[in-house]
C-alpha cells in the first residue's frame, strides 16, 4: 500500500511539470546549412492554433533556448499583426519550437540587427530621426535636409541609402565590422563617410545612373526614371532586430503623357548581403515593365547573368570601389518575370544640357547603367532583392567566382523557404 501511494505520488510529480503545448515543425528542404532565416507567422495563423490572451505578445523557444522574434503592428491599431522569429538550420534539419505568452513590458531584449534612418537637419546642425517625412522639391531649388542626404537602411552586413529628393539613386555603405553605422554618419565632428573608417565607408559612384538598385519604367524601350515626381515620401513601417521595412511613396510620376503613383516597399534581414525590394504602380500602362539596375561607371569588365533555382541574376564584379577595390552587385528577379536584360549608353546628358540637380551634376536621364525589366501587374508589387558585397570586408568578395557562389545559395534558398508545420504535443516543458 505504501509502495502504491509513492508510485501515485512520483506520477502526480511526473504528470505536474508536463502539459499541453502549442508550437510548430520547422523543417530545412535543403541539404545545406541555413543561418539567420526568418520565419513569419500571421496573428490569424496563431489564433488558429490557440487563443490570444489579451494584449499580450508572443515569445518563442526551442528547449531552453529563446529565439530572437519581433512582432510587429502593420495596421497601427496597437496589436500585433506578425511575429517575425530568426533561426538557424542545418542541412536537411527538423526542429520544433514553441510558443508562450508574455506581457509586453516583460518581452525580451533582443540583439539590434537591422536599422532604418532618416535623419531630418536641425538648426544647430544635428539630424532628428523622424518615421514620416515629405522629400523637399527639386524644382525651384535644391536642398539637402537629410541625413546622408538619404533614407539609409542596414543590417550587420552591408548599408544602403537612397537620396531623399528627387534624383532617387541608391547607394551603398560597405561595412567591416556587425555595428550599426547608419545613426552616426555625418552627424557634427564625425569623420566624411567618404573616407575609410573602421567600420567602413560610402563604396560606390552613381552619378546620373541607377545606382545600386535605383528603380524606373522601360515603356517603348524608353526608360524613365523614378524621380522628379510631385511628391515623394518615406513613411518607417516596423523597426527592430529581426526585420526593419519601410517605404517609399512617390505622387505624380510623369511618363510621356501619363501620371502613376508608385510605392516601394523595403525590407532588410539580419545576415544578408541584400535587401528585398518590392515595388508596386497604379496606372501601370500596357505592356510597361518595371526596372532595376546596377552602375557601370567604373566597371571594366563585362557584367554576368544567369539562371538558377527559378530566379535570373544580373550583375558586376570588378576594381569598382571608392575604395578602388572589389565590389560586387547583383540584383535578383523571378525567372517567369524577367523581362529586358541591357546596358544603357554612358552619354553624359548632364554635359548636353539635360540638366534635374545642377548642384549635383545629376541628369534625370537614365545613363551608365546595366538593368533587368521585370515583368508587372497595375496595382499588384513585383518583388526584387539587391546584392552587395565588398572585396575588403572578405576574402570570398575578392572574385567574382566566390559572389557568384553565394548568389546561387540565396537564390536556392529563396526558391526551397523554410516549410513550417503546425505542431500540437503533450510532453515535458521545454
Amino acid at each position: 500500500m505504501k509502495r502504491d501511494y509513492i508510485f501515485l505520488v512520483l506520477f502526480l510529480l511526473l504528470f505536474s511539470s508536463c502539459r499541453n503545448h502549442t508550437g510548430w515543425v520547422i523543417e530545412n528542404p535543403l541539404p545545406v546549412t541555413r543561418t539567420d532565416e526568418v520565419i513569419l507567422l500571421s496573428r490569424n495563423e496563431v489564433a488558429n492554433k490557440l487563443a490570444v490572451p489579451g494584449d499580450k505578445v508572443p515569445v518563442f523557444k526551442e528547449g531552453d533556448q529563446q529565439l530572437a522574434s519581433q512582432v510587429d503592428d502593420f495596421n497601427g491599431d496597437g496589436k500585433w499583426d506578425e511575429v517575425a522569429i530568426l533561426i538557424n538550420m542545418a542541412p536537411s534539419e527538423s526542429r520544433k519550437i514553441y510558443i508562450s505568452f508574455v506581457e509586453p513590458s516583460q518581452y525580451p531584449v533582443f540583439e539590434k540587427r537591422t536599422n532604418l534612418r532618416l535623419g531630418i537637419l536641425q538648426p544647430d546642425n544635428t539630424y532628428t530621426e523622424v518615421d514620416h517625412y515629405w522629400a523637399p522639391s527639386c524644382r525651384d531649388s535644391f536642398k539637402i535636409i537629410a541625413q546622408a542626404e538619404s533614407v539609409s537602411w542596414e543590417n550587420d552586413k552591408f548599408g544602403f541609402r537612397t537620396y531623399f529628393d528627387c534624383r532617387n539613386v541608391k547607394d551603398l555603405f560597405g561595412k567591416l565590422k556587425p555595428g550599426m553605422i547608419i545613426d552616426n554618419l555625418n552627424q557634427p565632428g564625425t569623420k566624411s563617410y567618404h573616407d575609410l573608417a573602421d567600420w567602413g565607408m560610402d563604396v560606390l559612384h552613381c552619378g546620373s545612373s541607377l545606382g545600386s538598385g535605383g528603380i524606373a519604367l522601360l515603356k517603348n524601350d524608353s526608360l524613365f526614371r523614378l524621380g522628379s515626381t510631385d511628391g515623394y515620401e518615406y513613411q518607417k513601417i516596423v523597426e527592430g532586430p529581426v526585420r526593419s521595412v519601410f517605404e517609399l511613396r512617390y505622387k505624380g510620376w510623369h511618363v510621356d503623357s501619363l501620371t502613376l503613383d508608385a510605392v516601394e516597399r523595403v525590407t532588410i534581414i539580419p545576415g544578408k548581403y541584400w535587401f528585398q525590394s518590392d515595388v508596386t504602380v497604379n496606372g501601370l500602362p500596357e505592356g510597361a515593365q518595371i526596372v532595376t539596375g546596377i552602375v557601370t561607371s567604373r566597371l571594366k569588365k563585362e557584367p554576368f547573368q544567369f539562371r538558377e533555382s527559378g530566379f535570373t541574376c544580373i550583375g558586376t564584379h570588378d576594381v569598382q570601389s571608392l575604395n578602388n577595390d572589389e565590389l560586387g552587385m547583383a540584383v535578383l528577379v523571378p525567372g517567369n518575370e524577367t523581362g529586358k536584360i541591357a546596358r544603357t549608353t554612358d552619354i553624359d546628358f548632364f554635359a548636353k544640357g539635360f540638366q534635374t540637380v545642377k548642384e549635383k551634376g545629376f541628369s534625370n536621364i537614365i545613363s551608365q547603367t546595366y538593368y533587368v525589366s521585370q515583368k508587372a501587374v497595375n496595382n499588384k508589387p513585383s518583388t526584387h532583392w539587391f546584392a552587395a558585397v565588398w572585396g575588403l570586408e572578405k576574402d570570398q568578395w575578392k572574385t567574382e567566382a566566390g559572389f557568384r557562389q553565394y548568389l546561387k545559395g540565396e537564390m536556392e534558398k529563396l526558391a526551397h523557404p523554410l516549410i513550417i508545420k503546425g505542431l500540437r504535443v503533450t510532453e515535458q516543458e521545454p
